[in-house]
């Protein structure tokens, strides 16, 4: 089966498509050409001015859990400075930025197509650098690995924009990292270099691309399309499952009992079929203690609703639970995690999952791929 080129692979055998002459590469494992050479030694031996490299959330070589990242270092095997970008926004990521004396920043990390993945909001942040700083920008571009033929969720509130959200898009946005470069507007030069070969339609399987692990708890293609409901679950008390070895596909709390799997069975979600588990969560939320739960099984993922899952799930375990229950997290963290302050009051008041999510719609406008 022929692959799909990636940005990072047409760009290792055609240097000319970045240009500029001091680069600077956004990257982590992801960042691998498709027989795992990772893209800064490609881009290095395609003689390529690499003089910086720069990781996002979890660090560049992917060892931080959530939240965390990696102290600044230098890469053994290229000898460049690695600087760490979580965090910083604004003058402080310029500093940082203006000091490594760049004059392009590529970025080459897989995305996995849910709007609080921090990715693209690293690349939103020095995509704004950028601009500040009259720097040129350049997108190896990646496939969507939910497809994109789907998006599914609100647009977020403005007010609540954050490292979670930057920019009004939906929860599930359907879209290329190269597509929402060109979506955020910014007065910068953006090259996008495309893929050859994708199609809006393919799964990952069909891309012939290797999977990566994009962070700690995203390990198999299944993980990341569940992740846009189940991820919903990191603003509440419930187990999303990490700790186990199918992140959210396990969820569960140790005050879920025997009616929760079939309350939600009951329900007929599309494309999902609940099978009742126990875990014991090694870390994070109830590491140690056995959890009562489900495990989440897509059969057809083309009609799997993922947002619609996952707020299903959470209306279950308010309706059942109401006295355990708990919102997570500073600031009503669910809240954010949706985009606006309306979810945890409307869940509060049993509102029907399906009046909380717009029906899902195609992707529109400033659209690379067909």
């Amino acid at each position: 089966m022929a692959h799909v080129r990636t940005g990072a692979e047409r760009l290792a055998a055609d240097p000319a498509l970045a240009g500029g002459t001091r680069l600077g590469l956004i990257t982590n494992p992801t960042g691998v050409l498709p027989d795992l050479t990772p893209t800064t030694d490609a881009l290095v031996a395609a003689g390529l001015g690499l003089t910086a490299l720069f990781g996002p959330e979890h660090g560049m070589r992917g060892t931080a859990q959530a939240a965390g990242s990696e102290a600044d270092t230098v890469d053994e095997r290229t000898g460049l400075p690695v600087h760490d970008t979580h965090d910083l926004s604004g003058e402080p990521l310029d500093r940082v930025v203006a000091a490594s004396g760049v004059d392009t920043l590529v970025f080459d990390i897989a995305d996995v197509g849910a709007r609080f993945y921090t990715y693209v909001w690293t690349m939103y942040d020095l995509m704004a650098s950028a601009a500040r700083l009259g720097l040129r920008f350049v997108v190896l571009d990646r496939p969507n690995p939910l497809g994109g033929t789907v998006e599914e969720g609100p647009l977020p509130d403005p007010a609540y924009a954050s490292f979670v959200g930057r920019h009004p898009v939906p929860l599930r946005h359907g879209r290329t990292a190269g597509e929402l470069a060109g979506l955020f507007g910014f007065d910068v030069d953006l090259t996008v270099v495309r893929m050859e070969g994708w199609r809006r339609d393919m799964t990952y399987a069909e891309t012939g691309l290797p999977w990566v692990m994009p962070s700690v708890n995203m390990p198999t293609p299944d993980t990341a399309l569940v992740y846009p409901g189940t991820g919903l679950l990191e603003g509440t008390n419930f187990s999303e499952g990490r700790g186990t070895t199918r992140p959210f596909e396990l969820i569960g709390a140790p005050y879920a009992d025997a009616r929760f799997a079939p309350a939600l069975a009951a329900l007929g979600l599309p494309g999902v079929r609940f099978r009742e588990a126990w875990f014991t969560p090694t870390f994070h939320k109830h590491a140690g203690t056995p959890v009562r739960g489900v495990q989440l099984h897509v059969h057809d993922p083309g009609a799997f609703r993922p947002v619609l899952t996952g707020l299903s799930i959470l209306h279950v375990a308010r309706d059942l639970y109401p006295d355990d229950l708990r919102w997570w997290g500073p600031d009503l963290f669910l809240d954010h995690l949706w985009g606006s302050g309306a979810l945890t009051g409307r869940l509060e008041a049993g509102e029907d999952p399906r009046d909380l999510c717009p029906p899902p719609g195609r992707p529109e406008g400033r659209l690379l791929y067909t």
